[in-house]
């Protein structure tokens, strides 16, 4: 699968897949259209309805009348065409519900060749999304399920905030890789990420906390305040 980085804001990610005609989590609309370069867009896919990641859609629309928005529908998203349910097939993809960061939060997975995945702001390099809506019971079971794919899938994040969490990770336990962009192969993740790690007995001890959700939800209050 094809698919070219778009920075957007400060550092959100959009995502244009050009085989598709697809662009996932635009925030705004002129580094989209400006990626496209003059191509066909036929969808937007939205992980989640937070304005820094459906901002641009307005924009797309006037660019692109008649273009269809996808999204959860659990929450309001401007312009929404085709609301998505839990394991429906989407053009190749098979979208997956991974609330906690929000309650409608998708992922999309791609599971060709090595396998994408775009998970908004559930899973972030060495991090996972602030727990806005939903609990930590829902982010740890999202991030299991997550953490289930294939180990050579690409991760598409949100948000490019390895550099930070790598501080927060090696203030915990050594985390031996370096901040790089998006994607990343979940094998890494599995390896470095301590919000994936939450049931690994090592993690927990350096916290404190039982192994999984209790190692889980100390992380994410520590990173909270980190």
């Amino acid at each position: 699968m094809r698919v070219v980085r778009i920075p957007c804001l400060t550092d959100n990610q959009a995502y244009w897949l050009p085989d598709l005609g697809v662009v996932v989590d635009p925030s705004e609309a002129a580094p989209v259209l400006d990626a496209l370069e003059g191509a066909p867009l036929r969808a937007v896919w939205c992980t989640h309805h937070h304005p820094d990641h459906v901002g641009g859609i307005a924009g797309l629309i006037a660019r692109f009348p008649g273009l269809r928005v996808y999204g959860s529908g659990k929450r309001p998203i401007a312009g929404l065409t085709h609301e998505l349910a839990d394991g429906e097939q989407l053009e190749g993809a098979t979208i997956l519900a991974v609330p906690g960061h929000t309650l409608d939060a998708l992922a999309f997975y791609l599971p060709d060749g090595e396998g994408d995945v775009f998970v908004g702001d559930t899973l972030f390099a060495m991090g996972c999304g602030r727990l806005f809506e939903g609990d930590a019971s829902m982010m740890w079971a999202s991030l299991q399920r997550l953490r289930a794919l294939p180990a050579t899938t690409r991760v598409w994040f949100g948000h490019d905030y390895a550099a930070r969490n790598l501080q927060f990770s090696t203030a915990i336990l050594p985390v031996d890789r370096e901040p790089a962009p998006p994607p990343i192969a979940l094998r890494t993740e599995r390896m470095t990420n301590l919000f994936l790690r939450a049931d690994d007995p090592d993690v927990a001890a350096a916290v404190g906390r039982a192994p999984g959700l209790a190692t889980f939800s100390e992380l994410r209050e520590r990173r909270d305040r980190f």
